[in-house]
């Protein structure tokens, strides 16, 4: 019973918090760290024994696919040099700051159980980031720099956990072997992931030559397709997390070509709640775990806690030490790089440097820590949890919170340019379309076909208007067509969603027949929202 009561008391919370955290108009991770807070408080709850290696398999490949197949890969190149100092270089340098200060300020923590854990706690977390920003008009440019930098830094931070946790069991360590090492299990990571990206690619192509094309069958290979990556590499002693991630882009890239729309639509809800429900475990079993490990820590934690907030002053501290220099000094040491992107100004460079919220990748690692070392318990577990978790809680709480009003309060928001640009492309698309039906217009004889073809062309005309009133509104009031079309459709939708439904209700009509025209319907409505 006490796994089921678990399970309940887990999908509870779920619906339960993410209901506060849109009446509170907080993002939802926010919620789920303060929901863990508040679920450890109760003592009735059974405290779930969590097997480490289910945590490092579960959780981490599929968000860091899910991160990786909605990387835009222009704005990847476009800012390599950004990414790569911030993914790389500031990933090594909170690393190397948070063990010394841990180290020195927490005797326990020998230096390689400090590097562990400042590879445990040096990278943003992508999921974090992106539910914030989905409230505020930040600009892209920088949501692009904060997402690729998440991504880029997940596979970096591992990779450096790895080796700090064989220094810590081993008690030894070489740069030289270590260095060597990385450069291995990483081109071995990035080549697994392009085998495995070409031969689910490839089973997929021939379901669908076969005539077995099916929605639910591609969406079901696309969440085999980050354990597909991850297992095989780790297996053969290269990076799991590089194999995840270069497939993610891989297929993402390529998967215009054979996978339908009703793929895409599916696949993207299935992602969605996947990426939603792993976070929310994260947060409240570590939540539930937390009990415990204030017990362990006993009759120091309110030393502890002081620390937790120093190392969380930390990364924050080396983060905005680490952005301004990474963005200005390249430009003034490089010409050509001042002429080609010139040095942007502070304020964009503010708000990078505050989007260093912690989250369920650091989490998930911490949690997957090994319970033994040999024969022994693996030394200051319960502490790095616990030192995990305030950072976490206090960047989420503070950046997360904070994010928002210092973007409009610095102004470096972009709603209207942001709206412009998709109008643009959008109309562009449907001006592709109208010229494609135009070209074979002389070789349509029939009346019938005469007839489809010019409603159709007057649809898209329709929907060009609709986009140009659109973008107009950001600028001025000349919006009133756009809006009364929008308003007209809705309530045409509406009117059919409501004969549909006294049909079913009369028993006219089969649920199969129902839920098909209710579909498109939903589609039709998304379009308009």
């Amino acid at each position: 019973m006490s796994e089921a009561l678990v399970l309940v008391t887990f999908l509870a919370a779920i619906v339960v918090l993410a209901v506060a955290a849109k009446r509170l108009r907080v993002p939802y991770p926010v919620a789920f760290v303060i929901g863990g807070i508040v679920l450890a408080s109760s003592r009735n709850l059974p405290r779930p024994h969590v097997d480490p290696q289910l945590i490092m398999l579960l959780v981490i490949p599929p968000l860091l696919f899910g991160a990786a197949w909605s990387t835009d890969w222009y704005d990847l190149k476009r800012n390599a040099r950004t990414i790569t100092l911030l993914a790389v270089g500031l990933v090594i340098a909170t690393m190397a700051v948070v063990a010394i200060v841990v180290h020195y300020t927490v005797p326990a923590f020998t230096w390689p159980l400090a590097f562990t854990l400042g590879a445990i706690v040096s990278p943003p977390d992508a999921v974090a980031a992106e539910a914030i920003f989905e409230r505020v008009a930040i600009p892209r440019r920088i949501a692009a720099i904060v997402g690729a930098e998440c991504l880029m830094n997940d596979a970096t931070a591992l990779v450096l956990y790895r080796f700090a946790l064989v220094a810590a069991i081993t008690g030894a360590f070489s740069l030289a072997r270590a260095s060597a090492a990385f450069l291995y299990v990483a081109v071995g990571g990035v080549l697994i992931g392009v085998a495995i990206a070409f031969v689910l690619e490839g089973a997929l192509r021939y379901i669908a030559r076969v005539g077995f094309a099916d929605a639910m069958i591609a969406s079901v290979v696309f969440l085999l397709a980050p354990f597909a990556a991850y297992l095989p590499a780790e297996a053969l002693g290269f990076s799991g997390v590089l194999a995840v991630v270069t497939a993610g882009i891989l297929l993402s890239r390529r998967s215009t070509g054979f996978i339908d729309s009703e793929t895409r639509v599916l696949g993207a809800s299935v992602w969605r709640l996947l990426i939603f429900v792993l976070n929310a475990y994260a947060f409240l079993v570590i939540g539930l775990q937390l009990p415990a490990i204030l017990e362990a820590l006993e009759p120091h934690v309110r030393d502890y806690v002081l620390f937790g907030l120093l190392l969380s002053v930390t990364v924050i501290l080396v983060r905005i030490a680490y952005v301004f220099p990474a963005i200005y000094v390249p430009r003034l040491l490089s010409g050509r790089l001042r002429v080609r992107d010139p040095s942007p100004p502070w304020q964009p460079v503010a708000v990078l440097s505050w989007t260093g919220m912690r989250g369920i990748i650091s989490l998930a690692v911490a949690l997957g820590l090994p319970y033994t070392l040999g024969d022994r318990p693996f030394p200051e577990r319960d502490v790095t949890i616990f030192f995990t978790f305030c950072v976490v809680l206090v960047t989420l709480v503070l950046q997360g919170l904070t994010l928002g009003p210092l973007i409009e309060r610095l102004g470096v928001t972009e709603t209207s340019a942001r709206h412009r640009r998709e109008a643009g492309l959008r109309i562009r698309a449907l001006q592709a379309g109208i010229s494609r039906l135009r070209e074979d217009e002389s070789h349509r004889k029939s009346p019938l076909e005469r007839e489809i073809v010019d409603r159709v062309l007057e649809e898209y005309r329709r929907r060009i208007n609709v986009l140009e009133g659109r973008a107009a509104e950001e600028e001025d009031d000349e919006a009133t067509e756009s809006r009364i079309d929008r308003s007209v459709q809705k309530e045409a939708l509406a009117a059919e969603r409501r004969a549909i439904l006294a049909m079913r209700h009369a028993g006219e009509i089969p649920d199969e027949i129902y839920r098909s025209i209710e579909y498109d319907l939903d589609l039709a409505a998304l379009r308009l929202s």
